[in-house]
């Protein structure tokens, strides 16, 4: 599956097949946060929220891709990704593209 964040692919003739998006909500645990909330006390990067992200990250493109592919698609154009707080330490992942077919 080829994922692509440009709007069109120049020279290449394609079907849209539709929307396609996949989306998951992590949260680290409590012995993770305490030694996060220390961290943020005196500076520097969280490693485990940002481990926890790219994974998130990875886990929302699978299923966007698992779903553009039972659509029958080759690729996907468009790609955004956004996240939200949903609760203290918890964050979604959200990932949205449109799902093509070559011709």
């Amino acid at each position: 599956m080829e994922l692509y964040t440009v709007e069109n692919i120049q020279g290449i003739s394609y079907q849209l097949l539709g929307v396609v998006t996949g989306s998951t909500i992590q949260s680290k645990n409590m012995f993770s946060d305490l030694g996060q909330g220390l961290k943020g006390i005196v500076g520097g990067e969280l490693r485990a929220y940002t481990d926890m992200m790219e994974k998130a990250r990875k886990k929302a493109t699978d299923r966007m891709v698992a779903q553009a592919q039972a659509m029958g698609a080759d690729a996907v154009i468009g790609i955004r990704y956004t996240t939200s707080s949903v609760m203290a330490q918890a964050a979604e992942v959200l990932v949205y593209g449109t799902a093509i077919r070559y011709k």
